[in-house]
């Protein structure tokens, strides 16, 4: 029973919410829409993840033969212009195919290549308040959607409003057209709050930076004794030493999500995701034995600059600017925080009960392992440019994070209730139950 409370316990701490690998199994469709004079014009970014890659690529390769010709690119293209749909005052436009832009099969097989599509439609004439919807169901079962609109270069067309629904399959937007239109397009709530949603599904699903942070916390309830983790610190002590980890890490990655959302900086995705996976395997040999003891802090910014990196990379090249991209960019990074916050907070009080216990010494090294292997396979993963196991077992695990963490609350309260006394005196326990043998 208590192998089995100890193995449970380690899977819900490394598995704090109901998320999916960063991005690996997904296939990312991003579409910015363009309003203008007479016609839209719009520009869509297809991703394939690692996993769904051979999936996407036989439904362009009507042939199989390993080879994606321009008819094959042009038929793909064409199909995917028909299971989106486009809509100005209810009146459904013809969508046109104005380029398109296919990676190698291989790039795509590694989760970088990128599939452009560019299109267009006349946009026919109506009156000053307007509504343009777009709606896209192209690999409903395997894709993620992202949709924004570009702030109109003609100064007699304003945006007035944007909504989307929880998947961003759908969306809707309301402006004015007509000679003399002067007012200011101030974002809508519904763009914030639509900021807000992609903030905490993307951090929801970057197990890999949830990952980092919990391996960092791991050891904050320990004091360190030379080259081992020794007792417990107070519980005062405890919270102190988790609020500045996890605030450093909020700093590091706010400050580099800001400058890579406004194009100050910019790195590539391939050694950003290498860095992200080094910083868990860092993090987890750190929680078996001390590597920056006291300096947890400055390591949680110093590789939270990092993670933000990788965070703005759901923010590119979706058309903010001006007032609206500062409005999205807060809405976006609140959303990270809120989801960070709820994470921590529901392993809080187990990792305080059970740091108690003789049992956390256990729990703490068999949770850096699995850090420590999932980082390892994600390193050669994304090094090497190869497909491991790693995102399917973390993935697949995380479908019952939720009851996990639940059943190790429940746990770690029953355990805590027996061996948890002040000063960690264990004696005093065995010696209040009298029936247990010492």
């Amino acid at each position: 029973m208590k192998k089995l409370f100890l193995i449970g316990a380690t899977i819900a701490l490394l598995l704090p919410v109901k998320a999916f690998a960063h991005r690996l199994d997904e296939y990312l469709e991003a579409t910015i829409l363009s309003i203008d004079s007479g016609h839209v014009d719009g520009s869509m970014r297809l991703v394939p993840g690692v996993a769904v890659a051979s999936a996407v690529i036989s439904k362009i390769d009507s042939n199989g033969d390993g080879i994606l010709s321009d008819s094959e690119q042009q038929a793909y293209a064409e199909r995917v212009l028909q299971d989106v749909s486009l809509s100005a005052d209810g009146q459904i436009l013809p969508l046109h195919l104005v380029s398109s832009d296919f990676p190698p099969i291989e790039a795509m097989k590694g989760g970088v290549g990128e599939i452009h599509l560019n299109f267009t439609a006349d946009l026919p004439g109506g009156g000053a308040n307007r509504r343009l919807i777009f709606e896209n169901h192209h690999q409903s079962n395997i894709a993620v959607y992202l949709v924004n609109s570009l702030v109109p270069l003609d100064k007699n067309i304003q945006i007035t409003a944007q909504s989307r629904n929880d998947n961003q399959s759908l969306y809707q937007l309301d402006f004015t057209q007509g000679a003399g239109v002067g007012h200011i397009f101030r974002p809508s709530v519904s763009g914030f709050a639509g900021a807000f949603h992609l903030g905490l599904r993307h951090i929801a699903e970057g197990t890999d930076h949830l990952l980092f942070l919990i391996a960092l916390l791991l050891p904050a309830p320990l004091l360190a004794c030379g080259s081992r983790w020794g007792p417990c610190a107070t519980v005062r002590r405890s919270l102190l030493q988790i609020l500045r980890i996890v605030t450093a890490f909020t700093l590091g990655h706010s400050f580099t999500l800001a400058l890579a959302a406004f194009g100050i900086v910019s790195l590539p995705s391939r050694p950003v995701e290498v860095l992200i996976a080094v910083s868990i395997f860092v993090s987890a040999i750190h929680a078996i034995r001390p590597l920056f003891p006291g300096r947890e802090a400055a390591i949680a910014a110093f590789f939270g600059l990092i993670h933000g990196l990788a965070f703005a990379s759901a923010l590119r090249d979706l058309g903010f600017s001006g007032w609206y991209r500062l409005v999205s960019l807060f809405g976006f990074n609140l959303g990270i925080e809120t989801m960070q916050l709820i994470v921590v907070a529901a392993i809080l009080p187990s990792l305080l009960l059970l740091t108690r216990t003789p049992a956390y010494s256990i729990l703490r090294t068999g949770g850096a392992l699995f850090a420590g292997l999932a980082s390892a396979g994600w390193i050669i993963e994304r090094t090497a440019d190869v497909h491991s196991v790693v995102d399917m077992v973390v993935s697949g695990a995380a479908h019952y994070a939720i009851w996990i963490a639940g059943g190790l609350f429940l746990a770690s309260l029953g355990y805590g209730l027996l061996y948890n006394v002040p000063n960690a005196n264990y004696r005093k326990a065995i010696d209040f139950f009298p029936t247990r043998q010492a």
